[in-house]
């Protein structure tokens, strides 16, 4: 039974991507890889990541495997069309089986299976897979219809969708992630080119039990569920045995959601002598004080605390479910304690003006994280927010040649006034942050300024443009 995984995402194809520099291992097939080898089916992982579409197809004639896996993200969506366009039009793979999993599919899987691919796979992923490869060798013991988590197209009944798949309760019973199929000297050497230090990423819990409206809960659902802390250092243990890294990255959702977990985590990191520099993405409701300590103990050098506005009428529009204040009280705290501090910002949400993108710029000021990063809100199927602008969107794009990030609705401005915003905002406070050293560089701080007056002015301009049309 020949089995490969593959996820994609090429960075040669994104100039973007290649300017931040960032990139990750897909995480969600190597849990997959490795769930199929703990059940008896090797299988192979192609990393598009530093590789080409070119040679992915190389790869399919050479291998010609039986089933393929595809991982699904909005970045990746294009590609993954593309892959499988090209699979179903070469005589030599029109055996081959392509299943679809990850946080794209579950709300357009009818668009994918009419796209070709055989079957989608909705939530989590490992068991589902195994019961697909079962079924394609035919050792699967029930019917297609029996397989939890599983949707295709029948040809006299259409759109066949099974029962939900139950969640793992315990995820100690997985393995770890299969990082040896993949070549991680690639992504150490990118990080390590571009920032200095390399990092490796790692999953410690699935699902979030908030309701921000713009989130997609697609994989997961509203959900905690949370590997054990001892699980989570042997998993360290064994990286830091394996491999020479600098830093790790938890890409869990919320880290410090449960403090008691946390504490645990610390015990274990400080105990075992793992103490291993990392970031983790956070909310300000789940710090304090000593949520913090036990972080920097953990090895914490930075934490994201998530805050999308400065504006509380935006931040509970959202249902984020937390305060403004506290926000800026917890990055404060973290930078006191001696950890850098990041938040995340969106402008351009449904009712939000002027006021509330001024409420921002002062949120950030007050605040002072070291780092932030800046995006336009885009709706995503399947989130509450989608459902809120659906019929507000102003252009109907081709399903096969766009993602939901390309979608744009009819907001307070039109789009060119949040790019103006954005650049605003980023000069605002970085003339903010350049006044406060020690010795101010004047031309810097002219050039910041000049820069931030111009970027009202077409904000002006635009909103100009909306009061005459």
């Amino acid at each position: 039974m020949r089995i490969l995984l593959t996820h994609g995402y090429f960075i040669e194809e994104d100039p973007k991507e290649q300017a931040i520099m960032r990139p990750y291992v897909p995480l969600g097939i190597l849990y997959i890889s490795a769930y199929l080898e703990q059940n008896g089916y090797d299988n192979e992982v192609f990393d598009s990541t530093f590789s080409s579409f070119d040679k992915l197809c190389a790869q399919l004639q050479q291998q010609r495997p039986h089933v393929v896996g595809i991982y699904t993200n909005l970045m990746t969506k294009l590609n993954v069309l593309r892959i499988i366009s090209y699979i179903k039009s070469q005589p030599e793979l029109q055996h081959t089986k392509i299943v679809l999993g990850g946080p794209e599919v579950r709300n357009h899987a009818i668009k994918f299976l009419e796209h070709g691919a055989d079957f989608i796979a909705s939530g989590e992923g490992e068991q589902t897979m195994l019961e697909l490869v079962q079924y394609v060798e035919g050792t699967f013991t029930g019917t297609l219809s029996e397989i939890e988590g599983v949707s295709f197209l029948d040809a006299e009944k259409g759109l066949q969708q099974n029962k939900e798949r139950t969640k793992v309760k315990n995820l100690d019973v997985l393995p770890m992630p299969n990082r040896r199929k993949v070549n991680l000297s690639l992504y150490f050497d990118a990080w390590k080119g571009r920032h200095g230090t390399s990092t490796v990423s790692i999953s410690t819990m699935r699902g979030c039990p908030y309701s921000c409206k713009w989130c997609s809960r697609a994989v997961y659902g509203q959900s905690y569920r949370r590997r054990s802390p001892a699980k989570v250092a042997d998993e360290i243990a064994y990286i830091k045995a394996n491999y020479t890294v600098d830093s790790l990255w938890f890409v869990d959702d919320v880290f410090t959601v449960s403090h008691q977990w946390l504490e645990q985590f610390t015990h274990e990191m400080t105990s075992r002598n793992l103490v291993t520099p990392f970031e983790c993405i956070t909310r300000a409701d789940r710090m304090n004080e000593e949520v913090i300590i036990n972080l920097k103990k953990s090895g914490c050098f930075r934490v994201w605390i998530g805050a999308e506005s400065g504006s509380q009428k935006i931040i509970d529009l959202m249902d984020r479910r937390v305060e403004v204040e506290q926000v800026q009280q917890m990055i404060q705290l973290a930078r006191k304690h001696g950890m850098q501090a990041g938040t995340f910002i969106m402008v351009g949400y449904p009712g939000e003006t002027k006021e509330d993108i001024y409420a921002t710029v002062q949120h950030l000021k007050n605040a002072d994280p070291d780092l932030f990063t800046i995006t336009v809100a885009y709706p995503i199927k399947g989130t509450p927010l989608y459902a809120e602008v659906e019929d507000r969107f102003i252009t109907s794009l081709p399903w096969d040649s766009s993602t939901d990030r390309d979608i744009d609705f009819t907001r307070t401005y039109n789009r060119k006034y949040y790019d103006y915003a954005i650049q605003m905002i980023n000069y605002e406070v970085n003339y903010h942050k350049a006044l406060k050293k020690p010795v101010a560089n004047l031309f810097k701080l002219t050039k910041l300024k000049l820069r931030s007056t111009l970027a009202k002015g077409h904000m002006w301009m635009e909103e100009r443009r909306k009061a005459v049309s």
